[in-house]
C-alpha cells in the first residue's frame, strides 16, 4: 500500500477520467485545495459547470482510485465547486460574459422562447449567471413570459456614455425591444433598424459578469443572425424543433445557417419541444401529436447532440401566460425536462470550448 501525500493522492486521481473532456481530472487541472493528514484526505473537484450532469460520477471514480492505492479506512473529503469555462477573448464587446449561446428554431410557433426562458432559468438555478436578449425585434414575447410588460431599462453614465441596464427578474438579466415599445404597438422595422437595435442591446448594455448569455432569435434566417454572428463570437446555437415535418424543414435550414462559410457558428445540439401531450389528469400517459422522434432523428442525421425532449403540457402554457416559466413552478415532469436540457447545454458547452483549448494548445 502505498504511502499518502500530495504527490501521491494527484498520482491516482491522475487515473481519473472526466467523462466528456476525456482527460484525466490533474490534467485538467480541476483537483483544488488538496490536504493531507495523516489518513485523512481533503480537496475539492473544479467542475466545468454548475449543471454539470455527471457530478456524482466523477465522485465516485475519485473514491474508487484512492481506495485502490490507499485502502478503505482512509477518510476522504470531496467538496464539488464549479467554474463555468470560456474561450472569449477578453475584449470592449461584453467583457464579462463568457458564453454567447443563440437559441433559433428557423420556424416559428415552436415554442423557442418558452425554450429560452426556461433553459435560462434552470440553469440559474444550478448556480449560473444568466443574461438573456429578446432578437425578436418583431415580436417579443420575453417581457409577457417573465411577466414584466410593463419595466422599462434605466439608463446610467459610464464615461460620458449612456448604457442601458438590463431588467432583473428571478435572477436572470433580461433586455427587450417589448420593454421600449409597449403594449399593442407593432414595431414596423427595415432589417438594418433592427439590426442597430440588436447591436446597442449587446455593445450599449451593462451586462456586467454573466456565464451565460442566451440571444432568443427571430425565426428564420435573417440580418438579425448575420448581425449576430457578425457582432460577437457564439459560442454555439442550440436549434428548438417541434417532431412534424414542416418544423424539421425550417429546423434543417437553420443548421444549415450556421454551418455556412461567412458564419460558422458550432451547433451544441438540437432539442425537441412538444414532443408528445400529457394530459393532466394522466400524467404518465403519452400521445404523440405532432410525430414522434423527429428532433432525434435529424440530430442522429446531422451528427448532433440530442439535447433533450420537452413535452406538450398545459401548464408551460398556463406558466408562460402567467409571467412566471414553469421552471419556478416544481412541476415534476416538465422541470426534470428542463433540469436535464440545462445539464446538457452546460455540458455541450464545456466540451466546446475544451476542445478550443485543445487545438489552441
Amino acid at each position: 500500500m502505498k504511502n499518502i501525500s500530495n504527490e501521491s493522492v494527484l498520482e491516482a486521481l491522475s487515473r481519473v477520467e472526466e467523462p466528456d473532456l476525456k482527460k484525466d481530472m490533474v490534467t485538467l487541472g480541476m483537483i483544488r485545495n488538496l490536504d493531507v493528514k495523516g489518513k485523512e484526505i481533503r480537496f475539492t473537484v473544479q467542475l466545468t459547470t454548475p449543471a454539470c450532469p455527471l457530478k456524482e460520477l466523477i465522485k465516485e471514480r475519485c473514491m474508487t482510485a484512492l481506495h485502490e492505492d490507499f485502502g478503505t479506512d482512509i477518510q476522504v473529503f470531496i467538496a464539488m465547486d464549479a467554474e463555468v469555462t470560456s474561450q472569449r477573448n477578453i475584449g470592449p464587446v461584453l467583457p464579462g460574459v463568457k458564453n454567447i449561446i443563440a437559441i433559433a428554431s428557423g420556424k416559428g410557433g415552436v415554442g423557442k422562447s418558452t425554450v429560452t426562458s426556461n433553459l435560462a432559468l434552470a440553469l440559474s438555478r444550478n448556480g449560473a449567471k444568466v443574461g438573456l436578449i429578446d432578437a425578436d425585434i418583431s415580436g417579443p414575447s420575453i417581457p409577457t413570459m417573465f411577466g414584466v410588460e410593463d419595466a422599462q431599462p434605466k439608463v446610467t453614465v459610464v464615461d460620458g456614455k449612456n448604457y442601458l441596464v438590463p431588467v432583473e427578474k428571478l435572477g436572470i438579466k433580461l433586455l427587450s425591444i417589448g420593454f421600449l415599445a409597449h403594449g399593442d404597438t407593432a414595431v414596423v422595422w427595415r432589417g438594418p433598424m433592427m439590426s442597430s437595435a440588436l447591436k446597442q442591446f449587446i455593445m450599449d448594455c451593462l451586462w456586467g459578469d454573466l456565464d451565460y448569455l442566451l440571444i432568443d432569435l427571430p425565426p428564420g434566417t435573417s440580418d438579425i443572425h448575420l448581425t449576430l454572428v457578425q457582432t460577437v463570437p457564439l459560442t454555439g446555437a442550440v436549434v428548438v424543433t417541434t417532431p412534424q415535418k414542416v418544423a424539421l424543414a425550417d429546423a434543417a435550414k437553420a443548421i444549415s445557417m450556421f454551418g455556412q462559410t461567412p458564419i460558422k457558428v458550432p451547433i451544441l445540439g438540437i432539442v425537441e419541444n412538444m414532443a408528445y401531450f400529457s394530459p393532466p389528469e394522466l400524467p404518465q400517459n403519452r400521445y404523440y401529436i405532432f410525430g414522434k422522434d423527429g428532433g432525434k432523428k435529424m440530430a442522429e442525421k446531422y451528427e448532433l447532440p440530442f439535447l433533450g425532449e420537452i413535452p406538450l403540457v398545459q401548464s408551460v402554457r398556463e406558466a408562460g401566460d402567467g409571467g412566471v416559466p414553469i421552471v419556478m413552478h416544481e412541476d415534476e415532469l416538465v422541470s426534470q425536462a428542463f433540469s436535464s436540457l440545462a445539464s446538457n447545454v452546460a455540458q455541450q458547452v464545456a466540451i466546446r470550448n475544451a476542445d478550443l483549448e485543445l487545438v489552441q494548445a
